[in-house]
């Protein structure tokens, strides 16, 4: 009788016990927005990206999950009442914005990325080709019919705050990764999606949104907007007036962001600058009044928190 592999990372089915597994050993890891297994390198940015990091050992399967459970962060101490009655705005701790307000993150503001709805009949499957629907565990079985069977399936992104996971197109909220794995979808297609579109030969993947963070001193704003391998050969960034920046983002994988960002309050265009790096774009915005900014663009949400400058902001 077929098996089913509950290593991270594979989940395949199996018969033989022998049988090589690719995997990842460690507990998934999740800090400050970023993602990635405890047992290899690679952190990421958002909830695809981290399923898609390749398993990094190689063993045998098994139907025991022998994962060994993420490490509890250890409390830090509460400081003597003196020591807290002495603290000024100069010496406070310099906390992002995300977590001094307790706003969500970014992926609970921001809509799902689009997805194909069907799969071009032109294009093959591999035998064991798993749903790209988040949420749906089906994989295709060679020579069954496409639309045999009903896809359940997560619709939203995924959302990680304080701890709880879940996702913004349903309600519930678990603690363990586990459990957030095991989540049933809360929408259903007629048929899932194993393949999707066929592209054109160097067609571009239109990215709508991309994630922004801030910090800023008494003169500048330093943003970042993180999209990764972005060409600086065929993008280009301008500083087109003073209240806003004309962005168009090219990247090495055929992603595409084109923007016009609207920022809070005026800057000085011929001081400011950009640095194009492998994650993301970091902008150094010259500030024209020296004014505070509560926020990186003037339709941006404000969480009504007043931010003292030289603290890292965070806005989804």
């Amino acid at each position: 009788m077929a098996k089913k592999c509950v290593h991270k990372g594979c989940g395949q089915n199996y018969d033989d016990d022998t049988e090589p597994c690719v995997y990842h050993p460690g507990p998934p890891e999740f800090h400050e927005g970023q993602k990635g297994w405890k047992c290899c390198k690679p952190r990421v940015l958002t909830f695809d990206e981290f399923l898609a990091i390749p398993p990094c050992t190689t063993g045998t399967h098994s139907d025991v999950d022998d994962t060994p459970a993420a490490t509890p962060k250890a409390a830090e101490p509460a400081p003597e009442p003196a020591a807290t009655e002495a603290l000024s705005a100069a010496t406070a701790p310099r906390l992002p914005q995300a977590q001094a307000s307790g706003a969500p993150t970014a992926a609970a503001k921001s809509p799902a990325p689009p997805e194909d709805e069907s799969d071009d009949e032109t294009l093959p499957i591999a035998a064991g080709q798993a749903c790209r629907r988040r949420g749906c565990s089906a994989t295709y079985a060679a020579g069954a019919a496409r639309d045999a069977e009903l896809c359940v399936h997560h619709p939203g992104v995924a959302i990680f705050h304080e701890g709880s996971k879940g996702w913004s197109c349903c309600k519930r909220r678990v603690l363990e990764f586990d459990q957030f794995m095991k989540i049933e979808g809360c929408a259903t297609k007629t048929r899932h999606l194993f393949v999707g579109k066929k592209k054109e030969e160097g067609q571009e993947d239109v990215v709508d949104t991309v994630r922004h963070d801030f910090y800023q001193t008494p003169t500048s704003v330093i943003a970042s907007l993180f999209l990764k391998k972005i060409d600086k050969d065929t993008s280009t960034i301008a500083f087109s007036t003073p209240t806003s920046i004309t962005l168009d983002l090219r990247t090495a994988d055929h992603k595409r962001y084109q923007a016009e960002l609207p920022l809070f309050a005026p800057i000085d265009p011929e001081k400011s600058a950009y640095k194009v790096l492998g994650t993301k774009l970091e902008l150094t915005l010259v500030k024209a009044d020296g004014a505070s900014w509560p926020v990186l663009r003037v339709d941006d949400p404000r969480t009504g928190e007043i931010i003292q400058t030289g603290r890292a902001g965070r806005v989804g």
